[in-house]
């Protein structure tokens, strides 16, 4: 006999969701501080090095007199590209968004533990919880990520996209916990959606990379042009080349998990209609979204499409994945839409 849904439990998980909530929007505000704070440290250190260095030139110049010139430091223009945690300058701003980030994930997965528990299955049976779950894992995998690669630069976009992915999960579907539905109860359920999740987040974070990836490459453009800096947060970013190889690695992952979920929701979909492929709406997005990551990769590894080409391949894939989140679940019926919008 099925136990019963404990509801007073997924009113604690509710409450850690909030909790959680709050934590990364005070994460994401010392993100930004930091953005603030250290391009604005950069802009006065490299105004300092300019000075330093076009003083004696002129004064010998003066002296002799001759004409004058003013010398123009290189400066740095972007960060460490080698990215290893722990290399750059000790940012205190940084390092509590860190620590928030962390203390956020702790309490968001407990959200997401109590409410497996309250329902006596995984957590991700409907839109809520899969946009929750999938939140949590977008800010776990970055913070793994971040133990090996300096990737603080991109926390703001990280942290913002989780807030509203939260947003959207407790605004746009709320669900109260509840037992699944026949069509639901299949260890396919764990297998497939848990794939699903995980890729989704990480393309999360490269669809963040290939923003900052395009937001760089402009500003490198200007720079080589002789035009001002007028975006000097981006030099805590690394240069274009560097996020777009990250970026491409971290793809060619989570097109691995897409593929997995491709292939486990058709025999899903055999063992519970009786046939692997339909067309169902659902079923064909998902095929969208394989179809132009693998052209990403394809394009980017033996046609050459590097640079801005390949970040809005990889911007349009994630806007596929979006599209295919919410308007394909709320506005087109079909075999999925069961899923408790």
């Amino acid at each position: 006999m099925p136990q019963p849904v404990n509801a007073e439990l997924g009113q604690v998980s509710e409450l850690f969701m909030l909790l959680a909530s709050i934590a990364y929007v005070a994460a994401l505000i010392f993100f930004v501080l930091d953005l603030v704070r250290s391009s604005t440290t950069i802009g006065s250190l490299e105004t300092r090095l300019a000075e330093e260095k076009a003083t004696p030139a002129l004064a010998g110049v003066g002296a002799r007199g001759g004409s004058t010139s003013t010398a123009v430091p290189a400066g740095p223009a972007t960060a460490d590209d080698s990215m290893d945690y722990g290399s750059g300058p000790r940012r205190g701003s940084a390092r509590i968004a860190v620590s928030l980030t962390v203390l956020a994930a702790v309490i968001h997965g407990a959200a997401v533990v109590t409410r497996g528990v309250a329902a006596h299955r995984v957590p991700w049976g409907n839109m809520y919880e899969f946009c929750t779950t999938g939140a949590f894992l977008v800010a776990a995998i970055f913070l793994i990520t971040l133990t090996r690669k300096d990737l603080r630069f991109v926390g703001s976009f990280v942290v913002g996209l989780v807030v509203v992915m939260l947003c959207a999960a407790t605004v746009g579907f709320p669900t109260p916990v509840a037992r699944l539905i026949p069509a639901l109860q299949s260890y396919w359920l764990i297998v497939h959606v848990s794939i699903a999740v995980a890729s989704s987040a990480l393309f999360t974070i490269t669809f963040a990379m290939s923003v900052l990836q395009l937001l760089q490459s402009s500003r490198e453009a200007k720079l080589l042009a002789g035009k001002a800096d007028t975006a000097r947060f981006l030099r805590l970013v690394p240069s274009a080349l560097s996020l777009e190889n990250l970026a491409y690695r971290l793809n060619a992952i989570a097109f691995v998990g897409w593929t997995f979920t491709l292939m486990a929701g058709a025999i899903w979909a055999e063992q519970a209609w009786g046939r692997y492929w339909g067309w169902d709406t659902k079923e064909v997005w998902t095929f969208v979204i394989w179809t132009v990551y693998a052209g990403y990769l394809h394009a980017r590894a033996t046609r050459g499409w590097t640079g801005t080409r390949a970040a809005w391949l990889s911007i349009v894939g994630y806007l596929c994945i979006v599209f295919n989140f919410t308007i394909v679940n709320i506005y087109f019926s079909g075999l999925h839409s069961y899923a408790g919008v």
